[in-house]
C-alpha cells in the first residue's frame, strides 16, 4: 500500500509515518508534503500513483482543500486535523474518513481498515469504485447566491453568474450582464452550491459553462478558457486537470 501525507509540521509528520507502519507494516509512505504550493508542485509533476493519502487540512500557506480543487486527484483521502469544524467539506473531495488529532495507532488502524474494506469490497468492479469517489464529489444546484448591498440583502441566481473569482483575498461574482459583486462566501463552498454548471478551473475561478466561450492552448500544455464577456484576467486549466475539464465541458 503506497501512502502520501500531507502535514506542515514535521514532527507531526514523522509520527504519522511512523504510526501507519505500525498499523500496517506492509504500507510505504512514498512522499510527503508540507504545503499546498508543495502539493500542487507535486501532483502536477506525474507523480508516482499512490493507493491513500493521509492530509492535514489547515496548512501553513491554506487549506488542503485548495489541493483537490486545483488537481484531478482520485485517489481516497483520509482528513486528520485538531478541528471538526471541517467535516462535510472533507466529504466533497473524495474524502472516506476524518480522523481527529491526536491520532494512534488504533485510530490509524480503524481509518485504514476502513480503507481497505471499501477497497476490497468494490475490487471486483472498478467502476463501481470510480463511481463512489464521483458521488463523493457531487455537487448541490442552488437556485440563487445571497448578495450584501449596504443595508439590503440581494438574491442573485446562479444561473446568471458568468464566474465567481477571488481577487485581493476577495471573492466576487461577475454576472453574464456584466455586474460584479463581492459575495461572503468561499470559492469551495461555491463550488458545492453551484452544482455541476459551474467547474473549478484553478484556485481563483469558478466558471459557468454557459459563460465559456471556447477553449485555446496555454504555456506548459495548460488550457486557456476564453469567455463570451470581457474579463482580463487569464484563466487557465492545468495540464492534469485539462481530461477533467473536456469530459465536463462535453456534458452540455
Amino acid at each position: 500500500m503506497k501512502i502520501i501525507i500531507i502535514e506542515d509540521e514535521q514532527l507531526t509528520a514523522s509520527d504519522l509515518a511512523a504510526t501507519i507502519k505500525k498499523a500496517e507494516p506492509s504500507a510505504q509512505v512514498i512522499a510527503i508534503l508540507g504545503s499546498v504550493k508543495e502539493s500542487l508542485d507535486f501532483f502536477d509533476s506525474n507523480p508516482p500513483k499512490a493507493d491513500l493519502i493521509f492530509s492535514d487540512i489547515q496548512l501553513g500557506d491554506g487549506l488542503s482543500f485548495e489541493i483537490f480543487h486545483s488537481v484531478a486527484i482520485h485517489t481516497p483521502i483520509i482528513f486528520c486535523t485538531a478541528y471538526d469544524e471541517y467535516a462535510l467539506n472533507a466529504f466533497k473531495v473524495s474524502g472516506i474518513h476524518y480522523m481527529l488529532k491526536p491520532f494512534s495507532v488504533k485510530t490509524v488502524k480503524e481509518a485504514l481498515v476502513k480503507f481497505m474494506e471499501l477497497r476490497n469490497s468494490l475490487s471486483q468492479n472498478n467502476e463501481q469504485y470510480e463511481t463512489l469517489i464521483s458521488l463523493l464529489n457531487n455537487k448541490k444546484n442552488q437556485g440563487s447566491v445571497l448578495v450584501y448591498q449596504h443595508d439590503k440583502i440581494v438574491p442573485v441566481k446562479v444561473e446568471n453568474i458568468a464566474l465567481f473569482f477571488i481577487e485581493s483575498e476577495i471573492t466576487y461574482l461577475l454576472t453574464l450582464d456584466r455586474v460584479k459583486l463581492p459575495i461572503n462566501k468561499t470559492l469551495e463552498e461555491l463550488e458545492y452550491i453551484a452544482g455541476r454548471n459551474f467547474y473549478r478551473a484553478n484556485r481563483q475561478f469558478l466558471v459557468n459553462r454557459k459563460a465559456i466561450k471556447d477553449s485555446s492552448q496555454y504555456f506548459g500544455r495548460k488550457l486557456a478558457i476564453n469567455l463570451t464577456i470581457p474579463f482580463t484576467e487569464k484563466i487557465t486549466v492545468s495540464k492534469t486537470k485539462v481530461t477533467e475539464y473536456l469530459e465536463w465541458l462535453s456534458e452540455c
